[in-house]
């Protein structure tokens, strides 16, 4: 077997250096755009959401009510949203849905016997959404959340409370497969990134 070319060479380190959730400026800039990339992140998601779902009933709690975006996606309005629109509505989620990982582990840190396996699926969440906002950096998501002051500031993030490390990780695999994934999609397709 020999040397990879360069090209996929510099795919495989870009992925590892993603997945470590360091920035990676030398990325391919369209690298969230290749589904496989994005379809690793939406199972990871799906594993936790799984593993919390099968012990959803009895699992643990978290100690306090946690904010995280809803993931309601009406799918008439999404269409006739300006793709900028739609950018600052996944940006402003995935922002509270980082937050939300963040306190969850903060929580789970102060328990007296956090579990291992639920330990596990949030460091990876934490991993993958600091992945996921490298690439949408990439992508200039995050430059539509600076608009010019004669323009009509944004419609605030719907929200909703969770108590139960399921329900967060619930929602947090309903945005990646829903908003996310919509919004890469039309970026992608547009190619105006």
């Amino acid at each position: 077997m020999g040397v990879p070319e360069r090209p996929t060479l510099l795919f495989l380190l870009s992925l590892l250096l993603i997945a470590l959730g360091l920035p990676v400026l030398c990325a391919p800039p369209r690298l969230i755009c290749d589904s496989p990339v994005l379809e690793r992140y939406i199972l990871e998601a799906k594993e936790a959401e799984n593993v919390t779902t099968m012990g959803c009933a009895e699992g643990p709690r978290l100690s306090e009510n946690i904010t995280v975006p809803d993931t309601k996606v009406n799918f008439y309005a999404w269409k006739r949203m300006e793709v900028e629109e739609q950018a600052v509505d996944v940006w402003q989620g995935l922002s509270l849905l980082s937050e939300a990982i963040l306190q969850a582990r903060a929580l789970l840190a102060n328990s007296s016997q956090p579990p291992e396996t639920l330990q596990l699926h949030i460091d990876k969440a934490i991993s993958g959404l600091r992945s996921l906002t490298s690439l949408l950096r990439v992508l200039g998501a995050q430059k539509e959340l600076m608009s010019p002051p004669d323009t009509t500031p944004p419609a605030p993030l719907r929200t909703l409370t969770v108590d139960t490390f399921c329900k967060l990780f619930r929602v947090y695999a309903n945005f990646l497969r829903g908003k996310l994934k919509l919004y890469t999609g039309e970026v992608c397709r547009r190619g105006d990134r």
